[in-house]
C-alpha cells in the first residue's frame, strides 16, 4: 500500500483553507491544518476529525519567521515529509487614509501574503526534492491580473501579483525535480473576506486547490488557474 501523502494548509481554520483541508482529507491525505490561533486551529481540526477525517492542527503564523521555522522543523523531524503545501493564509486590509499608513499596510500585507508563503516554499522544497515529489499551490486573485488591474486595494493587489511572480520563479527553479508549483484564483467566494453576497460556494472556491494539489507527475507547473483552466497573468 502506498504511503499516505502529507499536506500542509496555511490559514486552514476557516473559509477556503478549511474547505481545502476537508477536500484533501477526503482523498485519504493526512492534512496538517496550520492556524495562527492555536485554539481555533484545534477546534477546526476537531470538527473534521469528528467527520472521520485525518486532520491535525498545528500553530503556524505565516507572518512570523520563527513560527514558520518551528512548524517546518516539526514536519521534517517528526513527520518526516511534506508532499503538498497550500499557501492559503492571507489578509486583505482596507485602503489607508494617509501615505505613511498605506506603506505600513503594504509591508504588513506583503509579510503575510508573500514573504511567509515564499519562506514556507523554500523550506518545503528540499524535503519534497528528497522524495522527488511535491505540489505547491499558491492562492492568488483576479485582482493580480495586470490586464484587469484597477483602482484601490493596492496592498492586496501588490501582494497577489507577488504571489504570481513567486509561483513562476519557484516553478522554474524546481523544474525536473518532480515538484509542480502553480497559483490559482478561487473567485469571489462566500468567506469572511468575500462576504455573504459572493456567488461562489466554499466547495467551488477550493476545488481547483484540490485539483492542483493532486496533479499527476505530467501536470502543469508555473501557471495561474481558475476553475481548473489556465488564465492570463
Amino acid at each position: 500500500m502506498p504511503e499516505r501523502r502529507i499536506a500542509l494548509v496555511t490559514g486552514g481554520n476557516r473559509g477556503i483553507g478549511l474547505e481545502a483541508c476537508r477536500q484533501l482529507a477526503q482523498l485519504d491525505i493526512r492534512v496538517i491544518l496550520g492556524a495562527r490561533d492555536p485554539a481555533k486551529g484545534q477546534a477546526a481540526a476537531g470538527e473534521l476529525r469528528t467527520a472521520g477525517l485525518n486532520v491535525d492542527a498545528r500553530h503556524l503564523d505565516v507572518a512570523s519567521i520563527q513560527s514558520i521555522r518551528e512548524c517546518m522543523n516539526w514536519l521534517r523531524n517528526e513527520v518526516g515529509r511534506i508532499d503538498i503545501l497550500v499557501n492559503n493564509a492571507a489578509i486583505m486590509p482596507e485602503d489607508a487614509d494617509d501615505d505613511l499608513e498605506e506603506l505600513e499596510i503594504i509591508r504588513e500585507t506583503m509579510q503575510t501574503n508573500v514573504y511567509g508563503a515564499l519562506l514556507l516554499s523554500r523550506m518545503a522544497i528540499p524535503i519534497m526534492k528528497s522524495r522527488r515529489y511535491g505540489r505547491i499551490v499558491n492562492l492568488s486573485s483576479s485582482m493580480a491580473v495586470l490586464s484587469e488591474m484597477g483602482a484601490g486595494y493596492i496592498a492586496y493587489r501588490l501582494s497577489k501579483t507577488g504571489v504570481n511572480v513567486m509561483t513562476r520563479v519557484v516553478a522554474a527553479e524546481t523544474e525536473g525535480m518532480g515538484i509542480l508549483v502553480n497559483s490559482m484564483d478561487p473567485g469571489w467566494v462566500q468567506t469572511s473576506m468575500g462576504g455573504s453576497r459572493a456567488p461562489r460556494s466554499l466547495a467551488e472556491g477550493a476545488d481547483t486547490i484540490t485539483w492542483l494539489a493532486t496533479l499527476p507527475d505530467s501536470g502543469p507547473t508555473g501557471l495561474f488557474f481558475r476553475d481548473r483552466k489556465p488564465i492570463p497573468w
